[in-house]
C-alpha cells in the first residue's frame, strides 16, 4: 500500500452534545475501501472533529498493520478548516481538551511514512458526513426505545 486517501468528519448537537464521528478509507482512484461511524457521547464539534482524526489513524494500524503504516501515506481530508490548520501548526490551539486530542493524534502520524492534512469542502465530504448523522440518528432511536 503506497497511498490512502481517509475522509473524516466529526460532529455534534448541541455543542457540545451528542456527537459521532465518520471515516471513509479510499484507495488512490477514490473507491471506497470501508467506511466506519461511531457514537461518541457528550462532546463538541471539535473534539468529535479530533476523535474522527484519531480513530482513523488507530484504524489503519489495526486493519493493515505497523510495518505498513510506516511505508504508507496518508492523505486525511477533513472539511473542518481548524482542525486542518491546528495539524498543519498554522493555528494555536488555546483549549486544554483540544490540546491533549492534538498530542495524541500528533503522535500517531508519526508511526507513517506521510501524513498529510487537508481541508476539504462539505460536498466533498458527504459520505463521512452522512455516516456521523447516522451514528447520531441511530443512537437517538436507541434512547428512544429505553
Amino acid at each position: 500500500m503506497k497511498k490512502i486517501i481517509i475522509y473524516t468528519d466529526g460532529g455534534s448537537r448541541g455543542n457540545p452534545g451528542p456527537a459521532a464521528i465518520g471515516v471513509v478509507f479510499c484507495n488512490e482512484k477514490g473507491q471506497t475501501i470501508k467506511d466506519y461511524s461511531k457514537f461518541l457521547g457528550k462532546k463538541t464539534n471539535n473534539q468529535a472533529e479530533y476523535e474522527a482524526v484519531i480513530f482513523a489513524l488507530k484504524k489503519f494500524k489495526q486493519l493493515f498493520g505497523k510495518k505498513i503504516a510506516k511505508n504508507s501515506e496518508v492523505e486525511l481530508k477533513s472539511d473542518s478548516e481548524l482542525l486542518v490548520k491546528q495539524l498543519k501548526g498554522e493555528y494555536k490551539i488555546l483549549d486544554s481538551k483540544i490540546q491533549a486530542l492534538f498530542l495524541t493524534a500528533w503522535n500517531l502520524k508519526l508511526d507513517f511514512k506521510k501524513v498529510k492534512f487537508k481541508a476539504i469542502s462539505r460536498e466533498k465530504n458527504k459520505q463521512a458526513d452522512r455516516l456521523v448523522n447516522e451514528a447520531l440518528d441511530a443512537e437517538k432511536r436507541s434512547q428512544k426505545l429505553i
